[in-house]
């Protein structure tokens, strides 16, 4: 059994397999006034997506829900106080969530550890605090996989004086602890995951139903604790296991649907860390890797490299264009600029593709985007009083009809986003314009980009045409190959189609010499 509790691959079933479809919304004030009431509302959101999720043969043990939240300050001030912790300002500390062991000797070994690498980075740790949770309505297996929840203070050093240089230094510490305690020999140390660790966000996730989120964090129900965003989450792991760790939400996503590119888009991540540079992260580049977890859901891994994108220097939209390009190449109506800004990105991040819907955030700008074909629902209300509500059906909240300004669907493609900083909802088309025009592409594409139809040809060896048949038949070419795929790519320079569907048996069960590739296919929804 691994770390998050899933079986060894055994039979058909293959953990390398798993993906989910949720329930996925989130409340947000665009002006970014914080309130207690827009966490009540998230939560009230999280619970009618009760549907959304499931649970196992235990009613009570639920695949996941959780709330992301802006850092509640003066929450954490007035609990650390009782703890005997004095916090500094905003935006000089961060806190951590973290999952420890259930044995007290483990817990105490796995935290000195983690103290030993806030230390080794520069960094100071002020104290940890006990989360107060509640089992009592949860069910056996919740229970017996339950970790306990702390969070760790970690002042921020006088040298930082940048924002994200922290939320930087906070990134390494955290990869540096996931690696060296699950490797440092300590019993238990398995059961050791961050949540969150961050100056600016903080999360609240679980093995929990929708309707265990908040009595099992009483934080939650406590007025002092308030946020301008919250985004929350109901796991349904279709052909899945749950676990504590693969609830939702991630440090910067919550995602409905799955990624069917997964496997090139990991192995393309791992062939790329050794060329990874960075002037932000300059040495401590090679304390990240490896940068995907690959012991996460198809959703953490892209949170992954998310994460990566975006503390590396850009924007969090920047990053989402990237993974989740729109279908530009034969986009007839689409600027230059955005044309060249993504083939440009193209050439070096491969796309996340397949059916999705992902919301996301990064404390202070919160959106969400569809797959290029739109194959999941999401749907928002702008209300008169500055609120946002999204989610993955319509109906989450009750909104009287008289405060609704303005009601919309995510279309294929297109970006719905809010900053509160600017304290607006920002257009689709200005704010992918603004990142296209930000960097030259087009004129970097063609001092630099090689077309391969451009390259000289090389020599081409006589063909044997007396013993063309014979190796056409070595090698499996049928006739219908050569008439109906072949021929029209040769003479016309078309894709190779031959029809919409096939009847011939599977390669692993024909009882007919195969060639290699015919035992490989294409992934799918």
């Amino acid at each position: 059994m691994n770390y998050l509790d899933l079986p060894p691959k055994q039979g058909l079933y293959d953990p390398a397999h798993e993906h989910d479809a949720c329930g996925v919304g989130f409340v947000a004030n665009i002006k970014g006034r914080k309130s207690h009431a827009i966490v009540e509302q998230a939560l009230q959101v999280l619970n009618n997506l009760n549907h959304r999720g499931a649970c196992g043969c235990e009613v009570n043990t639920g695949d996941g829900a959780g709330i992301l939240l802006q850092l509640p300050h003066e929450f954490l001030v007035a609990a650390c106080r009782r703890e005997q912790v004095s916090l500094p300002g905003p935006r000089e500390y961060g806190v951590g969530m973290v999952y420890l062991p259930q044995n007290q000797s483990h817990r105490y070994k796995c935290e000195k550890l983690l103290e030993e690498i806030v230390a080794n980075e520069g960094q100071t740790v002020l104290g940890w605090r006990t989360v107060p949770t509640h089992n009592f309505g949860l069910g056996n297996w919740a229970r017996k996989n339950e970790p306990v929840v702390r969070q760790i203070f970690i002042g921020r050093n006088s040298k930082l004086t940048d924002d994200l240089a922290f939320e930087r230094k906070l990134y390494v510490i955290r990869k540096l602890a996931e690696r060296g305690i699950r490797y440092a020999g300590i019993k238990g140390g398995d059961r050791f995951y961050f949540p969150s660790l961050s100056y600016k966000t903080i999360i609240y996730k679980g093995m929990l139903l929708p309707g265990q989120v908040e009595p099992f964090y009483s934080d939650l129900a406590d007025p002092e604790l308030t946020s301008a965003i919250a985004l929350v989450h109901s796991r349904f792991s279709t052909n899945t296991f749950p676990s504590w760790e693969r609830a939702h939400p991630y440090r910067y996503i919550a995602h409905n649907g799955e990624i069917n590119t997964l496997r090139g888009n990991i192995n393309w991540m791992i062939a790329r860390q050794s060329m990874l540079e960075s002037d932000l992260f300059g040495p401590d580049i090679k304390k990240l890797f490896p940068i995907v977890n690959e012991d996460g859901s198809d959703s953490a891994m892209f949170d992954n490299v998310l994460e990566l994108l975006v503390l590396g220097g850009r924007s969090l939209p920047h990053a989402m264009m990237m993974m989740i390009p729109e279908p530009w190449s034969g986009h007839e109506s689409m600027s230059d600029e955005k044309k060249a800004f993504y083939e440009y990105h193209a050439c070096f991040m491969e796309a996340w593709d397949g059916p999705a819907s992902i919301a996301f955030t990064d404390g202070i700008q919160i959106g969400a985007t569809l797959d290029r074909n739109g194959l999941r629902p999401s749907r928002y209300y702008v209300t008169k009083d500055d609120r946002v509500i999204m989610a993955s059906e319509v109906g989450v909240l009750e909104i009287p009809a008289e405060n609704v300004l303005q009601k919309g669907r995510l279309q294929p493609g297109r970006m719905f986003l809010i900053d509160t900083e600017q304290g607006r909802i920002v257009d689709d088309n200005e704010i992918k314009q603004k990142i296209a025009t930000e960097q030259p592409y087009r004129l970097w594409l063609n001092q630099h980009l090689v077309v391969l139809e451009d390259l000289p040809d090389g020599p081409v060896k006589a063909t044997d045409r007396k013993t063309i048949i014979e190796r056409q038949q070595a090698f499996g070419y049928t006739f219908e190959d050569i008439r109906i795929v072949l021929l029209p790519m040769a003479r016309d320079g078309v894709q190779p189609l031959g029809s919409m569907g096939t009847d011939t048996p599977l390669a692993v069960l024909s009882e007919k010499p195969q060639l290699l590739y015919n035992y490989f296919k294409q992934l799918f929804a």
